[in-house]
């Protein structure tokens, strides 16, 4: 008696499955990274060749940027060491030999497949190489392979 009260709830869980199964997977989308007290961020690919630092609008107490920023500062460490800065107005700046040598800290990493975005500024993170744009339609894209600047 109490296989034949059963069947019909294993029949309606067994019509339930394939809803479940076409059911959307989580993609990849933003990511949020926290800012440092004076409101800096610090994000590397997940390659660990990148990194990147955006600092705001008016810098901060150790670092001010030449325009007065926001600014979004991204080096790549191999196969040479270049410094691509990109602020808030105008295209952005390719440093082919930057001098200072500091990426890459152990931070935060821009996960493949995610986007970063804070003021003026958004990057694209994928297995070919970083992509960051700013509202003024400038920008860039570093990877191992190269560096290209608009």
């Amino acid at each position: 008696m109490l296989a034949r009260a059963a069947a019909p709830a294993i029949l309606l869980l067994f019509a339930w499955l394939p809803l479940f199964a076409c059911a959307p997977v989580a993609h990849a989308g933003d990511q949020s990274i926290p800012a440092s007290s004076e409101g800096q961020v610090e994000f590397n690919a997940p390659s660990g060749n990148i990194g990147c630092i955006y600092t705001p609008k008016g810098g901060t107490s150790t670092y001010s940027p030449q325009d007065g920023g926001p600014e979004l500062s991204c080096s790549r460490v191999e196969p040479s060491y270049v410094t691509v800065v990109l602020g808030p107005e105008g295209p952005a700046t390719l440093i082919k030999n930057p001098g200072e040598q500091s990426c890459c800290s152990d931070v935060d990493k821009l996960d493949y497949g995610n986007s970063w975005s804070q003021g003026p500024f958004t990057c694209q993170s994928s297995t070919k190489g970083l992509a960051c744009t700013g509202s003024n339609g400038h920008g860039f894209f570093v990877s191992k392979a190269k560096v290209t600047v608009q």
